[in-house]
């Protein structure tokens, strides 16, 4: 199985996310294939993001967190890192083309996108505090540029699941069509960017960089905290209780009393 497949047509680069096993999750090896797939597309005219199957996307991949490994999960914090990066000075105009649920990093992904359409069964959501980790790498910081403070906190805090049409009334996306017709108007707004000069979209791309860029600190710092929570009590049990599904119980939660 091609982890990564790289279609051209015409001067639009289709990159479609292909392990719908996992929801299309990534590794550290996928994430470099993904990084490589984007930069390689600079000569395209337009970049479109896409999954296969149910998912468009479900972040960074490790098969077991309750029982973690502290170099492959670095690896992997500071990889989707560089995938978003990849994205975001990517000379050419990104659009998410979201196929399905865009969970976790994979909801990140979108954020970091220039563009976003989405198909009408597609969902959006974090998962971090929930399962033990948290969005550092835009949920947490870039994604109030686009929906305001409150609600991007309500993202990040309550790890709810956002149909596509809440998605785009919140700011998060730009249009949602049927499923069937999500090709059809991804490349109808690919077309319409390949209009425009090549050498000014890239300048309006790149300046229009100045919050992303802004939060690089913030990434970093966020990246640095997670890393030294690798395997804390919080993180296991968030990850075992996902597996098992059954209600978390962290650290420092002071149980109900018993009123029976």
């Amino acid at each position: 199985m091609t982890d990564i497949i790289v279609e051209r047509k015409g001067e639009i680069a289709w990159i479609r996310l292909n392990r719908p096993d996992r929801m299309n999750a990534y590794d550290a090896e996928m994430a470099r294939m993904l990084i490589g797939a984007v930069e390689d597309a600079a000569d395209a005219g337009v970049i479109v993001l896409t999954g296969t199957g149910r998912a468009f996307c479900a972040g960074g991949y490790l098969a077991n967190l309750s029982n973690p490994d502290p170099e492959a999960l670095r690896k992997m914090f500071y990889g989707s890192l560089k995938v978003y990066e990849a994205v975001r000075t990517s000379p050419r105009p990104v659009i998410a083309a979201v196929n399905g649920a865009a969970a976790g990093g994979g909801n990140e992904l979108v954020v970091a996108c220039d563009m976003a359409i989405a198909a009408e069964p597609a969902s959006f959501g974090q998962t971090g505090v929930k399962v033990g980790s948290a969005p550092v790498l835009g949920g947490t910081n870039f994604l109030a540029m686009s929906i305001g403070e409150k609600r991007a906190k309500e993202v990040a805090f309550l790890c709810r699941r956002y149909s596509a049409p809440e998605a785009l009334k919140m700011g998060l996306i730009n249009a949602v069509v049927p499923i069937e017709q999500l090709e059809d108007e991804v490349t109808r707004w690919a077309d319409e960017l390949l209009r425009m000069s090549p050498r000014y979209l890239e300048i309006a791309k790149i300046s229009s960089n100045v919050w992303w860029n802004q939060c690089r600190d913030n990434y970093l710092s966020g990246l640095g905290m997670l890393v030294q929570a690798i395997g804390s009590k919080d993180m296991i049990e968030g990850a075992s209780a996902f597996m098992e599904k059954r209600r978390p119980q962290f650290e420092g939660r002071v149980p109900a009393p018993d009123k029976s």
